[in-house]
């Protein structure tokens, strides 16, 4: 039986998503605080978060942010705000997901299979090679740590996901409806203007200034990586 913690501070709704997940055979712990929220996903071992955005004590972002420092348990944010900008910072925090509310519970439902099924094939996936080397840029799977010309660059979970997929489709040509499902699947509550940001936080962080990018933009199609 897979574990799933709620942290969700509407009563009403947080009674009906435990009941709901209940019958599908989930057990579900509902907390209704930030605070409280965070220190049990951090105590315990979860197999999903199901993580309110406002809430009393510590927003869901900051707990997003604070889960994702030593955990990278699944997940998925739930909230009212439903703007590319709302959806863009809950995913940056870490989320594996963004289900913006009123959703129906068949939607949440899918979206949780989704993610067990992303979770499923990573722990099934072959061992990654230890270096990732493009150029003078380097990813290490083993460590996370991604540098250029020997400069360590800080990177969010996205935007590493993102890189190790340019890292292994070098000179091959990627649509952003690839990459869209690559990094977020394509179930997601984003669109692929999304990529697009992404894209450009990433740019950011591992171009030099001055110098030209080694991820190109391919007008009306999507991205690659090349010299």
């Amino acid at each position: 039986m897979k574990k799933v913690l709620l942290i969700e501070d509407e009563k009403n709704m947080s009674s009906f998503i435990a009941l709901e997940l209940g019958h599908e055979s989930f057990a579900v712990t509902v907390v209704f605080e930030g605070y409280e929220g965070l220190n049990i996903a951090m105590a315990e071992e979860w197999d999903l978060i199901l993580l309110d955005i406002m809430l009393p004590g510590l927003d869901g972002l900051e707990i997003c942010r604070r889960i994702r420092m030593h955990k990278m348990t699944p997940i998925i944010m739930l909230s009212a705000r439903d703007s590319v900008t709302e959806r863009v910072v809950g995913l940056d925090c870490g989320a594996d997901d963004y289900l913006p509310k009123p959703f129906a519970m068949e939607e949440l439902l899918a979206r949780m299979r989704v993610v067990f099924r992303r979770q499923g094939s990573h722990e099934a996936a072959p061992r990654m090679s230890p270096l990732l080397v493009f150029q003078d840029l380097s990813l290490d799977p083993e460590t996370r740590i991604v540098s250029r010309a020997g400069k360590v660059i800080e990177l969010t979970k996205r935007e590493y996901d993102l890189l190790i997929v340019f890292l292994t489709h070098v000179n091959r040509v990627l649509e952003r409806e690839t990459l869209l499902d690559k990094v977020w699947g394509f179930e997601a509550a984003v669109d692929t203007n999304v990529v697009d940001v992404y894209v450009r936080y990433l740019r950011l962080k591992i171009d030099p200034p001055g110098k030209s990018s080694y991820i190109k933009s391919l007008r009306g199609i999507g991205y690659v990586m090349r010299k």
